[in-house]
Formats: structure tokens, sequence, C-alpha cells
């Protein structure tokens, strides 16, 4: 990890708050004149510390009122089939989130849905026929208490004596 200063630190907290702050907003608020701020965002966009920037989109107001946490099985975990698994999965954009897991299972997936029916027909139609899938496990959310928070930074700061 390259090393981060205050500064470096103060703009990642602030970016993940707001990335929609102008430079001269975000400069003002981390305590640094524009020229280098700027500066400081692009080396950190560079190295990828900041890897994009996107809208995030209440998915009940889009229609997508499910959220499903499915456990995919594998049938085998060789490299090249794990890999074509992987790719597959990539390319679905109703799965959100997907991760590859220790434990029971190999993958672990978030799902999203307009309703039950549209995710059962969904996962008949294309999560089973994965390449390589053994078996699937679902459940449902029932209620988001946090989703999509921003990273804590607490740990990149020197520890003060």
């Amino acid at each position: 990890m390259n090393t981060l200063d205050k500064f470096d630190i103060a703009i990642l907290g602030e970016l993940q708050a707001d990335a929609r702050l102008t430079n001269a907003e975000l400069a003002q608020r981390v305590g640094l004149s524009a020229a280098p701020c700027w500066r400081r965002v692009r080396a950190l966009e560079e190295q990828g510390f900041i890897t994009g920037y996107r809208a995030q989109i209440d998915r009940h107001k889009i229609g997508l009122g499910v959220l499903a946490f499915v456990r995919l099985d594998a049938d085998r975990s060789t490299g090249n089939l794990t890999r074509k698994m992987e790719e597959a999965i990539r390319q679905i954009p109703e799965v959100v989130s997907c991760h590859y897991i220790s434990g029971t299972g190999t993958f672990e997936l978030q799902v999203v849905a307009r309703d039950l029916d549209s995710f059962s027909q969904f996962a008949r139609d294309v999560l089973l026929n994965l390449p390589n899938v053994k078996d699937m496990h679902t459940s449902f959310s029932l209620g988001e208490v946090k989703a999509g928070g921003a990273l804590p930074l607490a740990h990149l700061s020197p520890v003060k004596k």
C-alpha cells in the first residue's frame, strides 16, 4: 500500500461522503488550495485508491423490490471451471455483488429482482444454468439496515503518541 498522508485520507473521506463536490469545495474542506487538491485526487485515481464515481440509486424506486442472497456451490473447483463461472457471473446485470467465499459454497451473490416471481424465473433460467453450478441456496432480505456504506478510514491515520 502506498503511503497516504492526512490530506489524502481527508480527500478519500470527503469523496466517499459526496463525490459530487467541486474541486474548490473539496480543497476547502480538506485544507488545501485547489491545484494541489486536484493533483492529489488525480494521483489517488491513478494509484487505484479511487476506482470510480457513481450515483447510488434507490432500488425500490426503480421497481427492484427483492434483494436475494444466493450461495452457489460449484460442481468442481478447478481453476478453469471457476474462472468460467466467475466470467459468466460478471455478465449478469441482476447480480450486483459476488464474492468467492470460504466454508460451505463457492460464491455468495447479491441479486436484485422486481418480485419473487421474477426472481424465481431468473434463478431457474439463469443462475441454475451457469457453468459448473452444482447447487443453489437462497435467502431474502426482509429489510436493509445498512447498505452501500463508506469504507472506514481511521486505521490509515498515523498513531499519535
